[in-house]
């Protein structure tokens, strides 16, 4: 008995309109002659639809789940609870760790925070999470994170708004929402976060956590869902920095499915945190300090900070890198145009790299947002929008100019270096905010989503490894957070510094 074609050959009239789309005039019989050139091709298709597509091994046993009852979920920090025990012994062993629910882990439903995949079950386990389990650790569910990832706050949550762990009714910061409040409150030793323009160290900074931002691919983003593929980045996130060297430990190092990665290069993490901070040349950007929407304990908390180095006998001066300051606009440009044609127009995955797709993943969202896109966040319909209207009308030339004036960005941090071992300014130039209402205007909701990235978003455009650490209080009990940034695949000297400065306690006293 024949098989019946998977993939339909086009009608004369489908020819016609796509031709037209992009400026072609056929006639009929044109459009007709290229029905049948088709023919041939779509016969692979067909062939391809046959073949076994790869699958990302998933090597332990584990249960489905459930999803907490809301008094079992006090922040709306768990999206859905779950176990699957690692190995027996090694460096996570007796280890709680919770994924940001960008992760695929298979068997155990995945909704990145978004109306439109709700109901997506993976069925394969994301690099990061065998990784984990080969290492001992236990994972314990998903963590609530904001719409698709595209929010620094924590309102866009189609699960509900995620609450600050410190003072309900304020942001705990995303889109690693859930992840932060769940370290922070105890519920998980560790955390898996994802980081596009700043979204493990926006919560970890607001929680009052450990979270670091590796150097771009130093992690494998293989099974994660992507946003931009030259911003995507993974990383762990801890109480201490202990933790957060061992959790990066285990999952760091090359991956041959993900393509972000080019000559990666491990450290021993742990190790490197015993050495202390004397003799380390510590820089304090003069341009991550006086943002117009900066708070003065911030700025004040974060400078007694650095300087405290100077104490742990470390040499600690001001730089300035005018660049800096250029860094959000940059990040605006790939982040807006990039998330438009990778995570939206290409269904997350797009073409022309390689490396594993998640065909599953790729089908049950493009199906789940072309089918429902007003159900879409204010944050990524805006950005959808604006990518298209750039894309429309300048042909991707202002993308293609932020990718290169990236690298002139990454060239400056580099040129400060080439003296110090690290860069310090504070994470986010505020304290947690007032969550929206529920019937703000678009406005309010918007700039409560994106009005924190000046510092943290540059350093997703230029790669270089980043980590926030808690330096002190508001007055309002809300933490600050102080971020310590170093030299591309010199992880281990910024968990070095941070290390160095939590070890004094100095910071439960700013």
């Amino acid at each position: 008995m024949a098989k019946f074609p998977t993939v339909r050959t086009p009608t004369v009239e489908e020819v016609l309109d796509i031709a037209d789309s992009f400026g072609l005039n056929l006639s009929i019989e044109d459009a007709e002659s290229f029905q049948g050139l088709m023919g041939g091709t779509i016969a692979s298709y067909d062939r391809i639809d046959d073949l076994v597509d790869t699958k990302l091994p998933v090597k332990y046993p584990r249960t489905p789940g459930h999803r907490p009852e809301q008094a079992d979920n006090k922040y709306n920090a768990w999206y859905w609870k779950s176990e699957v025990k690692g190995k027996k012994s090694g460096p996570l062993a007796g280890k709680k760790i919770v994924l940001k629910d960008n992760i695929c882990l298979s068997g155990v439903p995945m909704m990145n925070g978004a109306s439109v995949l709700e109901g997506f079950v993976p069925d394969v386990d994301a690099t990061i999470v065998t990784r984990i389990l080969d290492a001992g650790g236990t994972i314990i569910g998903k963590a609530a994170n904001t719409y698709l990832c595209f929010d620094g706050g924590s309102a866009t949550t189609a699960t509900g708004m995620v609450e600050n762990p410190h003072k309900k009714g304020y942001s705990s910061g995303g889109s690693s929402a859930g992840s932060g409040v769940l370290v922070s409150i105890g519920e998980a030793d560790m955390a898996m976060g994802g980081d596009q323009g700043g979204s493990i160290r926006m919560p970890a900074c607001w929680s009052g956590i450990v979270g670091h931002k590796p150097t771009h691919g130093l992690v494998p983003y293989t099974g994660v869902f992507p946003i931009e593929m030259t911003l995507d980045h993974t990383g762990p996130m801890a109480r201490t920095v202990t933790d957060t060297a061992t959790l990066l430990q285990a999952i760091a190092g090359p991956d041959s499915h993900d393509p972000r990665q080019i000559g990666c290069k491990t450290q021993n993490y742990v190790k490197a945190l015993a050495k202390g901070a004397k003799g380390l040349k510590v820089a304090i950007l003069k341009e991550g300090f006086g943002h117009p929407e900066s708070e003065k304990v911030v700025d004040q908390k974060v400078k007694v900070a650095a300087n405290s180095f100077k104490k742990l006998g470390a040499t600690v001066k001001q730089v300035s890198i005018p660049m800096h300051l250029d860094g959000l606009h940059i990040w605006n440009a790939i982040a807006t145009e990039g998330a438009t044609e990778l995570m939206l127009k290409g269904n997350a995955f797009g073409t022309n790299w390689e490396g594993y797709y998640n065909t599953a993943l790729l089908d049950a969202y493009a199906r789940g947002w072309r089918s429902r896109p007003n159900d879409l966040s204010e944050t990524v319909k805006m950005t959808m929008l604006l990518g298209e209207y750039m894309h429309r009308n300048y042909n991707g030339r202002y993308y293609a100019k932020a990718q290169n004036l990236s690298r002139q960005l990454r060239d400056a941090y580099d040129a400060v270096f080439e003296e110090f071992d690290v860069i310090i300014m504070p994470t986010l130039p505020m304290t947690a905010t007032k969550l929206p209402a529920p019937d703000c205007s678009r406005e309010e909701n918007v700039d409560k989503a994106l009005n924190m990235l000046r510092n943290t978003a540059p350093f997703d455009c230029s790669g270089h490894p980043a980590i926030s650490i808690p330096c002190g209080m508001s007055s309002a009990g809300l933490p600050i957070g102080m971020m310590i940034v170093g030299k591309r695949y010199d992880d281990a000297m910024v968990l070095q510094a941070a290390r160095a400065f939590e070890k004094t306690g100095n910071w439960k006293k700013m």
